[in-house]
């Protein structure tokens, strides 16, 4: 049997794939996480075999989680599903450890495949997934991309500097460098830019 903890922002994709799972495989999902703050908690708490969290979610996104949950538990096993895997996302998502990558369209019978893959210590990306990946035009170092993704959420750049922590010298550098790269005026139009070109 292979216990699980599901995070995902949409309660129908989620509660679908909760019932679905265990009817799949030999799969218990142990708790249920709407955005990335409670998948971090849930994950702690239950000690799950797999993680199975979306990349993308409000407040504390998908990568935000998996680098939280890494600092605790450095050898948790995550499978991450997204919609739109961006090559810069990927390759931060490699970086920090996780597993498997499967896109949200994929089957019950699928992701329950994946989960297994990884409980047994392999790994998997979807080949649409990676397809994506493998293209990579961004000029932007893995910093820069840092600072655009905190500066496209509103922050400031001493907010940025808080959550990176960097100074807030090094942040308007990064964030100089990336308006020169993508050749805008401000960081928000670099931060739209970046995004457009699916850097982000």
């Amino acid at each position: 049997m292979t216990t699980v903890v599901l995070a995902d922002d949409e309660a129908l994709l989620r509660k679908a794939l909760a019932s679905l799972l265990p009817l799949e495989g030999e799969i218990t999902v142990l708790a249920e996480a709407e955005d990335g703050g409670a998948a971090v908690q849930a994950t702690l708490r239950h000690e799950p075999d797999v993680l199975v969290i979306d990349l993308e979610m409000p407040s504390v996104d998908g990568l935000d989680a998996v680098a939280e949950i890494r600092r605790v538990r450095p050898h948790q096993v995550i499978l991450m599903l997204t919609r739109h895997a961006r090559p810069g996302v990927l390759r931060k998502a490699l970086k920090l450890g996780v597993q498997g990558f499967v896109s949200k369209s994929a089957e019950p019978a699928h992701i329950v495949s994946v989960i297994k893959t990884l409980h047994a210590g392999k790994r998997w990306v979807d080949p649409d997934v990676s397809a994506l990946a493998v293209v990579d035009d961004c000029p932007l170092t893995d910093r820069e991309i840092d600072v655009l993704r905190t500066t496209g959420e509103g922050y400031s750049v001493a907010d940025i500097a808080t959550r990176l922590h960097l100074a807030e010298g090094t942040v308007r550098n990064y964030l100089s460098n990336a308006m020169q790269k993508t050749q805008t005026r401000t960081r928000h139009e670099a931060a739209r830019y970046a995004r457009e070109h699916d850097w982000l």
